[in-house]
């Protein structure tokens, strides 16, 4: 998904910063892309790409020890629905951009059919239920997510989606060509990305 949004933009050269970066499994999906890539997470796991470079951060702690403006692309995939403050996390995100420079962010999709049916027999979303408790924190809607990002100053912001999304009570997942067609109700992850300005409009 994220490789997907970096490329029908056109968008690679120079450095991305993966926040919440786990193993580093998207540097070996996007890496060649950029000329540098930092991981930055609570923990730095043994099977985190060698070649990559890390920096250690508890991201509900403080401000990410990065200098503002050092990124060309800010990543935080399936990050933000663990967090306390998204509103505080994007601006966060957006600050690490460099002007000109492309933020994205990936979640849960809440408005996926499995997990509407899931709200209305369970009364809370698929990815928040008991057992996700207390890793998910916070369930974003993609409108919450265009409110923050505009709120962020961001232009150009877009929502996608992952195509891929499980039919309901089984463990199969639907074709191809059906998550394709009707998208936002058949994808269990979405993306939201957006641009910040060249120069401050102030």
């Amino acid at each position: 998904m994220v490789l997907r949004a970096l490329t029908v933009r056109g968008i690679e050269g120079g450095s991305v910063v993966d926040v919440g970066c786990g193993q580093g499994d998207l540097f070996h999906v996007v890496g060649a892309r950029f000329a540098r890539y930092l991981g930055v997470d609570a923990v730095r796991y043994d099977h985190f790409p060698e070649q990559a470079e890390f920096c250690q951060l508890d991201l509900d702690s403080g401000g990410i020890p990065l200098a503002a403006g050092s990124a060309d692309v800010v990543t935080a995939v399936e990050v933000i629905e663990h967090l306390e403050n998204p509103r505080e996390f994007m601006r966060k995100l957006v600050a690490l951009a460099k002007p000109g420079g492309w933020v994205i962010v990936s979640t849960p999709n809440q408005l996926s059919l499995l997990s509407l049916l899931t709200l209305i027999a369970k009364h809370r979303f698929q990815a928040f239920q008991d057992v996700h408790y207390p890793a998910h924190l916070t369930a974003l809607l993609e409108i919450d997510l265009r409110r923050i990002a505009a709120e962020c100053g961001l232009s150009q912001v877009a929502i996608e989606y992952s195509e891929c999304g499980r039919i309901p009570l089984t463990g199969r997942h639907y074709p191809r060509f059906v998550s394709h067609a009707f998208p936002r109700r058949f994808s269990e992850n979405l993306l939201m990305i957006g641009h910040k300005a060249e120069h401050d409009p102030k």
